[in-house]
C-alpha cells in the first residue's frame, strides 16, 4: 500500500490573485493606511509617509532574506537592539553533603587503631610528625639556607631579547 507523501508543505496557497493573504495584507494595509492619511495630514507630509511606508509594505511581503522573510528579519533586529547586551555564564554551584554514616566494627577498628598508635608512642609520634609538622626532622632531612633578596638577584638576570621582550635567565659566572 504507497501513501502520496505532499513535498510542497512550506508553499503557501494564493488566495488573492497571484498573492497569498499573508502578501496581500502587507501590501494592502500600507496603502490603506495611505489612503486614509491623504484626507488626515496636509500634502507634503503625506507624500513622505507614503514613501516610507508602500515601499517597506512591499518589502515585508516579497523581500526574503537567508530564506526567511523581511518582516521576520526585522522583528530579530529589533528584539535584538532592544534586548540588553550583556551575557554573563557563572559555573552552578552545587553543594552537597552526603553523611556516610561507619558501622559499630567500623568505628571499634579504629578505636583499638589509636590504641595500638598510643601504645607505641615514638611510631606514632614519627608518624604524626610526618605528616603534620613543617619543621624538618633530625638527621633525616637538611635544613635550606634562608637566601636575602640580594643574593637571589645576583643568581638571575633580567635581559631583554631582540624582539624588544623581557626575559629572566638564570646568570652564571665563570670565576
Amino acid at each position: 500500500m504507497q501513501f502520496q507523501v505532499p513535498q510542497n508543505i512550506d508553499i503557501e496557497s494564493k488566495i488573492v490573485g497571484p498573492l497569498t493573504l499573508k502578501q496581500f495584507a502587507f501590501v494592502g494595509g500600507p496603502a490603506l493606511m495611505s489612503f486614509f492619511l491623504y484626507f488626515v495630514l496636509s500634502f507634503p507630509l503625506w507624500v513622505a509617509m507614503t514613501v516610507i511606508l508602500v515601499p517597506l509594505g512591499i518589502a515585508f511581503a516579497f523581500i526574503k532574506i537567508g530564506g526567511r522573510p523581511f518582516f521576520i528579519v526585522t522583528l530579530l533586529a529589533l528584539r535584538y537592539y532592544w534586548q540588553p547586551k550583556l551575557y554573563l555564564w557563572q559555573r552552578p554551584i552545587i553543594e552537597e553533603v552526603v553523611a556516610i554514616p561507619l558501622p559499630q566494627r567500623a568505628e571499634a577498628r579504629r578505636g583499638a587503631l589509636q590504641m595500638a598508635l598510643a601504645g607505641i608512642s615514638s611510631v606514632g609520634k614519627l608518624w604524626q610528625d610526618i605528616t603534620t609538622t613543617k619543621n624538618p626532622l633530625p638527621q633525616r632531612e637538611k635544613v635550606l639556607p634562608q637566601r636575602s633578596v640580594g643574593e637571589i638577584q645576583e643568581q638571575y638576570q633580567v635581559f631583554r631579547r631582540l624582539t624588544g621582550e623581557k626575559d629572566v635567565a638564570r646568570r652564571i659566572d665563570y670565576r
